[in-house]
């Protein structure tokens, strides 16, 4: 009924957690396949999801692994996606961790003829004292708080996945799938799931500016796809209510987006942790 693609990039420490989790889930009313597609590695990412294949069989799930050479999480997601056999996708980072009942919840929601697309509620994860208090000012932000953004973690069915061949060669898959919805079309579940961010304010500003380089990117390449972008920006009395109930955390919000445009643009790929 519904494929579950994680592409790993050197996730040797954080791809068992987010397995186990998976392996933890409660499952739809259909099979379920998961393909980890391992890519570039250098590390014992593969180690680590070979070491899982006997509790997946267990569960009597499908499990596949692709040792793919080349690093690139596009030619990740493609080369699962071909391997792939349900026509209901779900695009899984390998640094995420799901609740029980979100891959459940998800292809109920996903479970309708029209092109549809769904996510949990993200679960900002951090540690430090500076990225909490970002991660705090960030998770209010109307986009967060109440759009289904789907960091992380996303998932289409068969109908919408046919809205777009490959994965482009781009930085923001996410929000290039995202944008393939209308605003209506795009469905929160009642789960969630935990999506850690970077750690130190110098690692914001990296992340940052490559998020919004991912951004500047699909306005570029797929201007079309702006139309589904929903609501734009917050208005200034909206932020003026939101730094007054949390100064530190709009201060520190803040000084990271001010940071970021006035550096230039990042040429290389930047982990969101």
């Amino acid at each position: 009924m519904i494929s579950i693609i994680i592409p790993a990039h050197n996730e040797e420490t954080l791809l068992g957690g987010c397995l186990a989790r998976l392996l933890d889930a409660a499952g739809p009313d259909g099979p379920v396949e998961v393909i980890v597609a391992a890519n570039g590695c250098r590390d014992g990412t593969v180690k680590v999801a070979e070491g899982l294949r006997a509790d997946f069989a267990a569960r009597d799930w499908g499990y596949h692994i692709l040792d793919l050479p080349e690093g690139g999480k596009p030619g990740a997601l493609n080369a699962a996606d071909q391997q792939a056999q349900f026509a209901m996708r779900a695009y899984l980072d390998a640094d995420v961790t799901i609740a029980p009942d979100l891959v459940k919840r998800t292809v109920a929601a996903l479970n309708r003829p029209e092109p549809a697309y769904a996510s949990g509620a993200v679960r900002i994860a951090a540690t430090g004292v500076v990225s909490r208090r970002y991660a705090r000012f960030w998770g209010k932000v109307p986009f967060m708080a109440e759009g289904v953004p789907g960091c992380g973690f996303f998932a289409v069915n068969g109908a919408g996945r046919a809205r777009w061949t490959t994965f482009p060669d781009i930085i923001s898959d996410d929000t290039f799938v995202r944008l393939q919805f209308a605003p209506e079309e795009r469905h929160l579940v009642a789960s969630s799931y935990n999506w850690p961010i970077a750690e130190g304010f110098m690692n914001l500003i990296r992340v940052r500016r490559r998020q919004d380089a991912g951004v500047r990117e699909i306005g570029q390449k797929f201007p079309e796809l702006l139309r589904n972008a929903g609501p734009a920006g917050v208005s200034a009395g909206d932020k003026f209510r939101m730094a007054l109930g949390d100064p530190i955390g709009f201060l520190t919000y803040s000084s990271v987006a001010l940071v970021v445009k006035l550096l230039p643009a990042p040429k290389e790929w930047s982990r969101g942790r």
